[in-house]
């Protein structure tokens, strides 16, 4: 990863310039944040805090407020349409429709910025071309019609098409929201590779916390307060920053699990200490949860579970067989103890 910063936003304060006579709505204030070349950044904060905001600001498609965004060293609002589309792509969320085209056109249309009046393709892009289909993984495809793909080989042309234009900086508006969890670890994984191959600085908006603490070189927490922290992910799991940003009612910020879950609390008032190791005792406390209980090393009611598929499980002289006999159990108003007591087994 290099340290040369390929886009960076100073100063910025982000929002929508109203009609005559109406003061502008601010959004975001004072943002200061640097992508550097060969770098993942994740922006990752709860709906309507301002991630498309930024986005949009960062890549020109509305003016900041106040501030500035420099891209490749030169402000935006200096760079014409065509140099701003040789130093950046964006690939947004939303199917695009292109007609009956192969594949291979399509991602053609990334070198237009590239061609001269006359429109003609040269070497050079055809070279662009060839190289874009192997980065994204869809070289094998290059004569089928786009409209024949799945939604995961359609998404990974899009990309294709962006990395034709060779861009500085790609970023990317929640490229894995309609497809299923297979095609998000496949994209994920291509994403990853693709900021060591090409030396882009790759930034997208993303709801998966869980990627963005695990792959993201940067994130770039948009959080309610009109601000963006930007860090490392371990440094801003760490400090609490995600925690405080996603704290909700009945929600909070699992770090083993590195993700927002449910708030860890009661709706029987019951608890119960778990006997079970390793991927078990994992599951056992999910299922537990899920029926109102806390787990708890101070309860005197013990719960007993066994390996096996499925697993075997004790509880006050009852026994089961599987994690859904278990939560149903504990929803009986029986399971309950009016005094938490050690079960005779």
């Amino acid at each position: 990863m290099s340290e040369r910063p390929v886009l960076e936003a100073q100063g910025v304060d982000a929002g929508y310039k109203r009609r005559r006579r109406h003061p502008a709505t601010t959004v975001l204030r004072g943002v200061d944040l640097v992508a550097r070349a060969g770098e993942l950044v994740a922006v990752v904060g709860p709906n309507g805090a301002g991630k498309s905001t930024l986005l949009r600001t960062l890549v020109g498609a509305q003016a900041p407020l106040a501030g500035r965004v420099v891209l490749d060293g030169v402000e935006m609002g200096a760079l014409t349409p065509r140099e701003r589309a040789r130093r950046l792509a964006v690939m947004l969320t939303e199917p695009v429709d292109v007609g009956l085209m192969t594949v291979e056109a399509v991602v053609a249309l990334g070198r237009l910025p590239y061609r001269s009046w006359l429109g003609r393709r040269t070497g050079d892009d055809q070279s662009a071309v060839d190289r874009a289909l192997v980065d994204a993984g869809v070289g094998e495809l290059r004569d089928r019609m786009l409209s024949d793909l799945s939604d995961g080989e359609r998404q990974r042309v899009m990309l294709a098409r962006a990395l034709a234009q060779d861009p500085a900086v790609l970023v990317l508006d929640e490229p894995t929201a309609f497809l299923d969890v297979a095609r998000r670890i496949e994209l994920a994984a291509v994403l990853s590779r693709l900021t060591a191959t090409t030396g882009a600085a790759i930034i997208m908006s993303t709801h998966d916390l869980g990627f963005a603490l695990r792959r993201a070189d940067q994130v770039w927490l948009v959080g309610g307060q009109s601000t963006v922290t930007a860090s490392a992910p371990e440094d801003l799991a760490y400090g609490g920053a995600i925690a405080e940003c996603f704290a909700g009612e009945n929600m909070t910020f699992d770090d083993a699990a590195a993700t927002v879950v449910v708030a860890d609390t009661s709706t029987s008032g019951a608890t119960v200490r778990i006997e079970a190791t390793g991927r078990l005792r994992q599951w056992t406390e999910h299922a537990v949860r899920r029926a109102g209980w806390a787990p708890s090393e101070e309860s005197a009611t013990v719960i007993r579970v066994e390996p096996g598929t499925p697993c075997r499980w004790r509880l006050d002289g009852v026994h089961g067989v599987g994690f859904g006999s278990m939560v149903a159990h504990l929803r009986e108003p029986q399971a309950v103890p009016s005094m938490n007591h050690v079960g005779e087994l």
